[in-house]
């Protein structure tokens, strides 16, 4: 396992300090969009450098690094507490090393843990799979753009929205609306949908992994993803909340079967440092 721990290690530093390529390329698209010289323009000028030097340099791309999500697959026999002891040493290591800013912070005595280890952190979901392959997919999810996310519970009088993907479309408007700009758009939004509370939470982060050139396999979902992404950009909040052309920059919706009487919807809010990567083992 010191192999595999120092592989996630790894997986940290490329994840704290770049970009992945599709984000880094639709944040230079939507700089091209907006008017040369403009706040927003500016702003997203700002955005492309940080990213570049971050690169060179190989520190974080923000100062906030989050909150690491694992989202994990597992081979038939391998030990899930083997492996979630090699994630907690290599988020130890990672800490010191790269460094990560210690978030994780005891919510009994306020006392931070100061390496970014404790009771449920970092977040890991372990799913088994066929095959020998380990796929580990990390997240660094930062907190400003977290808070911003909501779940809902359809219909929703306040909003007119129903059971139905109108009703989405309603939730992930609203959403934004509500975030005004805090957490450092343009965003990149994950959205589930299911049955219950739980589930929706997880379904929307998975979401956020992925690539903004894939395509949803639902066609529906493809629909509403291009209207959703059309209307949030003519909202106006533009990058950083300071107005603009470039609000988001991707939105990804994922849905599971629901009981009859519960229809839940999770907004989940990525800001402009979407920071994701994979490790295959």
């Amino acid at each position: 396992m010191l192999k595999l721990r120092d592989g996630i290690v790894e997986l940290y530093k490329k994840v704290a300090t770049s970009i992945p390529p599709d984000i880094e390329e639709a944040l230079k698209s939507a700089y091209k969009n907006e008017i040369s010289g403009s706040v927003a323009g500016s702003s997203l000028g700002i955005i492309l450098e940080n990213i570049n030097l971050a690169r060179k340099t190989v520190r974080p791309v923000c100062q906030d690094t989050g909150i690491p999500v694992f989202f994990v697959r597992v081979p038939a026999g391998l030990s899930h507490v083997e492996l979630k002891k090699s994630f907690v040493e290599a988020t130890r290591i990672a800490t010191e090393r790269i460094p990560l800013r210690a978030n994780a912070v005891d919510i009994i005595t306020e006392k931070n843990s100061g390496d970014n280890t404790g009771t449920g952190f970092p977040v890991i979901y372990f799913e088994e799979v066929q095959g020998g392959t380990l796929t580990i997919d990390l997240m660094l999810k930062g907190g400003g753009c977290e808070n911003a996310g909501r779940i809902y519970k359809l219909p929703a009088e306040e909003l007119n929205a129903q059971r139905d993907l109108d009703g989405v479309r309603k939730c992930v408007i609203d959403t934004v609306q509500k975030a005004q700009g805090r957490g450092c758009p343009p965003y990149v939004l994950g959205v589930g949908v299911g049955g219950s509370v739980d589930q929706v939470a997880v379904l929307a982060k998975r979401q956020l992994l992925c690539k903004l050139t894939d395509t949803n396999r639902i066609g529906e979902l493809v629909k509403i993803e291009e209207r959703l992404l059309r209307e949030i950009n003519q909202l106006g909040i533009g990058p950083l909340g300071l107005g603009g052309e470039s609000t988001a920059i991707g939105v990804k919706i994922g849905v599971n079967h629901r009981h009859p009487a519960s229809y839940f919807v999770d907004v989940s809010v990525s800001c402009w440092a979407t920071r994701r990567g994979r490790l295959i083992w």
